[in-house]
């Protein structure tokens, strides 16, 4: 019974973390829509007192507090493990949503066209969030497992915040590069935007996104620390079988 609970004490960590990875990202991906805008108290050499950043930045912040912790608890391969089916995931998650827009509507259904508008994300943004997930996920595992290599298991709030803030940067770069810039003028999906308004949403993404990387360290270290207290009581327990 005791071996029982050491193996369900991990499961139910693993998987709650997991949860939460997922639960955020799918939470991002149907929020993208939806264009936020912060006042500043003061004005920024680029954003000006305004920070414009799409409505999946808060939700998107949480996958990589979900991914570090895990990584931290489980190692690289597991990390990148979640990381890439979580990849696949959010292809799921959007051939759902393209194949309920695509679907008939009843005469009682909601609008289609409004449905249309808040869920189906258009070409270039999918393109662009779907590449900046790949490429900036996998280096958040990677620069937070070279880190632990070098420090060991001390000094947990460096690779949080390093692998975090690194790939927070990648990741707004690619998309909204992709989204705005290139997916536009080569494809002809979406609108090229000004360089002024892309460099604007770069900035009021990232700084929303260091800040969460921040404030987030604490509750990396708590996480941490009670999953391996809980691990290391239950794994004392089976040891008395």
């Amino acid at each position: 019974m005791n071996q029982t609970r050491s193996r369900d004490g991990a499961t139910i960590a693993q998987v709650a973390l997991i949860g939460l990875f997922v639960t955020a990202l799918v939470t991002a991906q149907l929020t993208a829509s939806k264009v936020l805008a912060f006042e500043l108290p003061f004005a920024l050499p680029i954003t000006g007192a305004q920070l414009v950043l799409p409505g999946a930045a808060l939700a998107y912040a949480l996958t990589f507090l979900a991914s570090d912790c895990y990584t931290e608890l489980y190692g690289r391969r597991a990390g990148q493990i979640v990381v890439n089916v979580g990849f696949v995931l959010n292809a799921v998650v959007l051939a759902l949503v393209w194949s309920t827009i695509a679907a008939p509507a009843a005469p009682n259904s909601v609008d289609p066209d409004a449905f249309e508008t808040a869920l189906g994300a258009s070409t270039n943004v999918v393109l662009g969030s779907l590449l900046a997930y790949l490429v900036s996920q996998n280096w958040d595992v990677i620069v937070f497992h070279r880190i632990r290599e070098s420090t060991g298991a001390e000094k947990l709030w460096l690779r949080n915040i390093a692998s975090t803030a690194s790939s927070q940067a990648i990741d707004t770069v690619i998309f909204v590069s992709v989204a705005f810039a290139i997916a536009p003028a080569v494809l002809g999906v979406g609108a090229v935007l000004p360089t002024k308004v892309i460099l604007s949403l770069m900035v009021g993404q990232y700084l929303l996104k260091f800040a969460i990387a921040l404030l987030d360290t604490p509750i990396v270290y708590a996480i941490v620390s009670v999953v391996r207290s809980r691990e290391e009581l239950v794994a004392e327990d089976a040891h008395t079988v």
